[in-house]
């Protein structure tokens, strides 16, 4: 008996020490970018970076990449429909080509491009599986990250295993800003205060307020014979959503439109008989700071949150009458058919190299510092924020679709100060608040993805920083990767001056004007207009002494824009400074003909595109001039 005794004991010390070995060992793997959070941005800087050669590893905690996009049922995008930049436009012309066309996906009114989460993520997980530099961890979290010999050094837990990834850089990509925190970052939460900022239309005082949030539901059409209807939920009240749309209230007392319920109902219709239930009016958007809570304080929180859609759900279903639409039971694998994460409009805001404020913004060539100079990601959505569910949203700035014109987002934004080797994407990049309330758009977010991956993989192939990247390399190699640099909606991609006019754009020799068009913002660059000399004259300052700008009218001649570049060529110390007229002219015809350009007469005017061109091609101040992150010039 006592031998049997002591067979047992030794093989419970054997048990427990194999357990003991099972759970401290583990994986190591190195890597040069990793980014935690795959979400719109993430998933894009993971891609982005593996298309540039460097090896990235996506760490998400759902089952699905995309986040907003997808995983939080958020597939109606906002803005952006005329700036076709990078990533954002690969995405849009997959969802086109999965579905037949762009009329095939304009099924509701609130966007001109929806489709069903499912499919989005299938779209993003095709596109991740083509990198053979890419590695996605789905349902994996961050345990632990810290700083050794300038690597970091991270634990990651997923399905019962632990990971320990090495990278050179990592890149927050998460929805509030959750390693940003953990590095130790500072970082804003809430409105800032109108003399932190400058910005007018901010409070006088700041406070922690965030926009509300949501709980998207998917819906299904489930066809007029069947009652969906939920069950009432627990304590059902339908008060909050009496005013969803027009009948039970008085749009005009409460001092905004409602609509007709039927219409209302397709604001988020998708394709394939599905709706996203995503209403701001009355609707199911929900005040919830869940920023600073742990992960179980926020389950608790949320589901709070996940309730009020419901408890709105049901309102449609009985109230209103629409029975036959019930949650979709073939999108998502919840228990309750919610999508796995709600919608984040705002999140922890890092202090950054620069701060974009809504002054910055909106006039950008009025300012001291120049950020537009430095811009990386482009935008065209009003400022809009959600505060309805607040209770004390009366209070508040009137900040609901504030006009705007179409912008460019600075790379100072995506590099926090004092910590090296870190790059933050998606909401928690260095806006202030009141910007947050349109860079926090799908779009938006796409392409600051896009950007970060660039500015990463720079970083490890330059052996830097990413702060020490310079400006133009990071704007180059995003030019290379199809995206826009400048804001501009009145040139396409296609045309021949594109990229001469995004790189000249950004040197301020040409300036575009932004324009508020109803709901829409654009900056226009004029392209075919003739070039004058009254711009050249603002374009040049701090290039060359207003008395070197030869123009005797006020358009200028095509002779005159050749014997600028000289004169341009002279004080920078180019080429095209030394090269008699004659040759100047000479290789001026061969870069327009190459462009299918006809070349004109020496007296003719010249358009902006092509003076954008021969400034682009034959003196290159682009590259002449290199600038910092608040766009300076340094020479």
């Amino acid at each position: 008996m006592r031998k049997y005794l002591i067979i047992i004991v030794l093989l419970f010390f054997s048990l427990l020490h194999v357990r003991a070995q099972s759970q401290t060992e583990m994986s190591v793997i190195t890597t040069d970018v990793l980014i935690i959070g795959g979400g719109a941005s993430g998933t894009m800087a993971g891609i982005q970076a593996a298309r540039m050669g460097v090896s990235a590893i996506i760490v998400e905690e759902t089952p699905w990449l995309g986040g907003m996009l997808t995983a939080a049922g958020v597939s109606a995008i906002d803005g952006n429909y005329r700036l076709h930049s990078g990533l954002w436009e690969e995405f849009r012309q997959l969802l086109y080509l999965y579905y037949g066309g762009a009329n095939a996906v304009k099924t509701g009114w609130v966007s001109n491009v929806l489709f069903e989460p499912k499919v989005g993520e299938e779209i993003l997980s095709q596109l991740t599986d083509a990198e053979k530099n890419l590695t996605v961890l789905r349902e994996a979290r961050l345990e632990n990250i810290q700083k050794t010999n300038k690597r970091w050094e991270t634990i990651i837990l997923q399905s019962g295993k632990k990971y320990k990834i090495n990278a050179r850089i990592v890149i927050d990509a998460t929805e509030l800003g959750d390693v940003a925190k953990q590095v130790g970052i500072a970082y804003d939460i809430g409105m800032d205060s109108r003399s932190e900022t400058g910005e007018s239309i901010a409070p006088e005082q700041a406070n922690n307020i965030i926009q509300d949030l949501t709980y998207t539901v998917i819906l299904k059409d489930y066809g007029a014979l069947v009652d969906a209807t939920i069950p009432q939920p627990d304590g059902y009240d339908p008060s909050p959503f009496l005013c969803t749309c027009a009948g039970k209230c008085d749009g005009d007392k409460l001092g905004r439109k409602l609509w007709e319920c039927d219409f209302m109902m397709k604001y988020g219709k998708l394709p394939n008989g599905y709706y996203m239930i995503n209403w701001p009016i009355s609707g199911n958007d929900f005040y919830l700071n869940v920023i600073e809570m742990s992960r179980k304080e926020r389950q608790i929180a949320l589901q709070k949150a996940k309730d009020f859609t419901l408890n709105y759900l049901y309102y449609l279903q009985t109230d209103l009458g629409f029975k036959h639409l019930g949650i979709a039971d073939d999108v998502y694998p919840t228990d309750d058919g919610l999508p796995f994460i709600p919608y984040y409009r705002e999140s922890r805001r890092i202090k950054g190299m620069v701060q974009f404020t809504i002054n910055d913004l909106a006039r950008p060539f009025e300012q001291t510092t120049a950020l537009y100079r430095t811009g990386i990601a482009v935008g065209d959505y009003p400022v809009d924020h959600h505060h309805q569910a607040y209770p004390e949203a009366e209070s508040l700035p009137e900040l609901h679709f504030y006009p705007v014109p179409s912008y460019s987002l600075p790379l100072g934004t995506l590099i926090p100060k004092g910590t090296d080797h870190f790059v933050v994407a998606e909401k928690s990049i260095s806006v202030t608040n009141i910007v947050n309330g349109t860079t926090r758009l799908q779009p938006v977010c796409i392409l600051i993805g896009q950007a970060s991956g660039v500015l990463a993989a720079l970083a490890v192939q330059n052996n830097t920083t990413p702060a020490k990247v310079k400006v133009r390399k990071v704007q180059n190699a995003l030019l290379d990767a199809g995206a826009y640099l400048m804001p501009y909606s009145d040139v396409e991609k296609g045309s021949v001056a594109f990229q001469s006019l995004q790189r000249i754009g950004a040197t301020g020799i040409l300036k575009g004007e932004g324009k508020n068009i109803g709901w829409e913002n654009h900056t226009y660059i004029y392209p075919d207009s003739l070039m004058t000399r009254t711009d050249l004259a603002e374009g040049l300052t701090g290039w060359i002494n207003q008395d070197q700008l030869k123009v005797e009218s006020e358009f200028v001649s095509y002779q005159e824009c050749l014997e600028l570049i000289k004169v341009l060529g002279k004080q920078f110390h180019q080429a095209c400074g030394k090269k008699r007229l004659s040759r100047l002219e000479k290789e001026a015809g061969k870069i327009l003909e190459a462009n299918t350009i006809v070349v004109p007469e020496l007296h003719v005017p010249v358009n902006r595109a092509i003076f954008a061109i021969l400034l682009d091609q034959l003196l290159d101040p682009f590259e002449i001039r290199q600038v910092d992150h608040q766009g300076q010039f340094i020479d």
